[in-house]
């Protein structure tokens, strides 16, 4: 909304100052500045409102050290997250951008199964919550709107090198001609579902190779392929987060990390110039993302302002699923999904301990008549609680682990 009243400011009555809101950078630090205004303004209130609601959370009783102070702690604090994102994105992003329609309604989307899921674990007492196949069509649903819009959308393009698209046989939606240096260089925007590929230099995948098979009608057919591998993501960081969500501070924390990893990578694929150098695809119009993405980061680390030790509240399925959503669909919109196993290292690592965990207990139980364990509890940071190291030592140690995988995913722009 700013931003567009900043743009018709400038052009009818030329005032400078509104110059600014052109700027990506200026709105994405404004971005961030507004989201922890909104946590931090906004955050108390809606606790206590929470309170006066008894909206508190119910312990089952795993016999953790200090589970049961955590009793009656305001939930469904996600809502806080959601509304520190919403408001300044809807008031410094470009809201005619598809990515960032996109992304609002990813927020949205998956803020409300979380929220229906949270409403009927506290106020119906089921605590089941939301049937499970209901939250896992909601991630199908929301894979498949952003992979079919990928595929349709003429505004989701690739920069390639002219000659380059033609030779290929890319799907060639515009063309553009650039200066650089008294030289101009003729470009192609084209429809693929190309994508990065770590640590290769130069090497071009998009999803119909893997369907060579076919032969020409293999990019007819591409969707068969690329929408089950976009649902599988968004889906499985989705999960993956909302696991992760069982400490004071530890998916907000390592969300935050992701965010600011992500905010980068957004930057480099909408900007030219760094995307050329850094040898990665440009992506007209998906610069708008890093506005967004900047949102994302302020409610993560204002939402930690009351959710670090010891909670104030707690984000609920409302905020886990969220989070998880938002990064899973903005890895596969800037076409960086190939990194996410390194980036949500975090996330993978505590899915991969519940999985790992339910299923040695089944097989055991199977062969020896008795389930046996390879951890003490699942996910991953109960073990380490089972252990006797504290809560804000397990935090703090995910949070380090967690810098580490985003300054090694960083160093895949120049590891090639």
């Amino acid at each position: 909304m700013i931003y567009n009243l900043a743009e018709w400011l400038e052009i009818t009555y030329d005032i400078p100052l509104m110059g600014l809101f052109k700027y990506i950078t200026f709105r994405a630090g404004l971005a961030i500045v507004l989201s922890l205004i909104v946590s931090m303004l906004f955050g108390g209130r809606i606790i206590e409102k929470l309170r006066a609601l008894q909206v508190g959370e119910t312990v089952r009783d795993l016999g953790l050290a200090g589970q049961k102070k955590k009793e009656g702690t305001p939930t469904m604090g996600g809502v806080m997250i959601i509304l520190s994102i919403l408001v300044p994105c809807l008031l410094l992003a470009d809201l005619s951008n598809v990515y960032v329609i996109l992304m609002i309604l990813a927020t949205v989307w998956m803020g409300a199964i979380g929220f229906v899921d949270d409403y009927i674990k506290v106020f119906k007492k089921n605590k089941d919550g939301l049937s499970g196949w209901f939250k896992v069509i909601g991630q199908v649903v929301l894979g498949i709107i952003v992979a079919v819009t990928m595929l349709l959308s003429d505004e989701m393009v690739v920069r390639l090198d002219y000659d380059e698209a033609v030779n290929n046989g890319y799907n060639i939606v515009e063309t553009v001609e650039v200066e650089q240096d008294d030289v101009v260089i003729k470009y192609a925007y084209v429809k693929s579902t190309l994508t990065n590929i770590p640590f290769l230099k130069d090497k071009r995948f998009s999803y119909d190779q893997v369907l060579f098979f076919l032969g020409d009608n293999a990019e007819r057919f591409v969707w068969v392929i690329f929408i089950p591998i976009v649902i599988f993501i968004v889906t499985a960081v989705s999960n993956a987060a909302n696991l992760t969500d069982g400490l004071d501070g530890l998916a907000t924390g390592v969300s935050g990390i992701i965010a600011a990893t992500l905010l980068v990578f957004c930057y480099v694929s909408g900007n030219s110039i760094a995307a050329e150098y850094l040898g990665v695809y440009f992506l007209p119009g998906s610069g708008e993302l890093v506005v967004f993405t900047a949102c994302f980061l302020g409610a993560c680390i204002g939402f930690l302002w009351h959710n670090s030790f010891p909670a104030a509240v707690f984000m609920g399925d409302t905020g886990s699923l969220a989070l998880g959503g938002i990064i899973g669909a903005l890895a596969v919109l800037i076409r960086k999904e190939w990194l996410i196993p390194i980036l949500c290292g975090i996330f993978v690592i505590e899915n991969l301990s519940v999985i790992l965990q339910v299923g040695y207990f089944k097989y055991t139980k199977r062969k020896y008549g008795e389930g046996r364990r390879v951890l003490k509890m699942s996910p991953l940071h109960h073990h380490y609680q089972k252990t006797g190291m504290s809560e804000v030592k397990i935090v703090t140690r995910f949070w380090i682990v967690g810098i580490l995988l985003a300054v090694m995913t960083i160093l895949t722009l120049k590891i090639r």
